[in-house]
């Protein structure tokens, strides 16, 4: 494969798993290049703070989303960085208190969590939110096998939260992939 300023020329007999190999090197290329450009934006603001905004504008990318990146990446200490999850993982934490951070990045890790998983996850654990258009007479009762419930719960507890939430989460998950496709 050669890979251009302007594309990515690819043989015409390629093996599919040399084919997927090459996705998942350019998925962690754009997932560390959000860190890298971040990094590089604190760098420049840390030592040529009179000279930094002349530096992004001849590296001609957008302003707003290299002051995004290099907000994440002040928020995360290279050793907190999770490699296992995506830039933008992190981004849906930044704002919490580090504890915090953690402890959702761990559940996130554990559970495979996509970052609409962590951002529904967050948005539920909230006081006082709750699912829209959910109110108390919407509860329903749902007869469970003891077998698949114990599961569940082995399930919920891997992922740091309780069956409820996880629950909640995981159908949610199920239902926007299906209505998507």
């Amino acid at each position: 494969m050669l890979t251009t300023a302007v594309g990515l020329q690819i043989p015409a007999e390629l093996a599919f798993e040399d084919w997927e190999h090459a996705g998942r090197q350019l998925s962690g290329i754009v997932n560390s290049s959000a860190w890298w450009l971040g990094d590089w934006l604190v760098y420049g603001k840390e030592h040529y703070h009179d000279r930094y905004e002349h530096g992004i504008l001849a590296a001609g990318l957008q302003y707003q989303t290299l002051r995004n990146y290099a907000w994440v990446a002040r928020r995360f200490e290279f050793c907190r960085r999770r490699p296992a999850l995506s830039f933008q993982h992190h981004a849906e934490v930044a704002s919490l208190p580090v504890e915090e951070q953690d402890r959702w990045l761990d559940r996130a890790e554990k559970a495979k969590w996509t970052t609409k998983q962590l951002r529904e996850g967050i948005r539920l654990a909230r006081p006082g939110e709750s699912r829209e258009g959910a109110r108390a007479e919407d509860t329903r009762r749902l007869a469970v096998p003891g077998s698949h419930l114990r599961r569940w719960h082995m399930a919920a507890e891997q992922s740091g939260t309780d069956l409820q939430q996880w629950v909640l989460t995981t159908l949610d998950s199920a239902a926007a992939r299906a209505l998507e496709g």
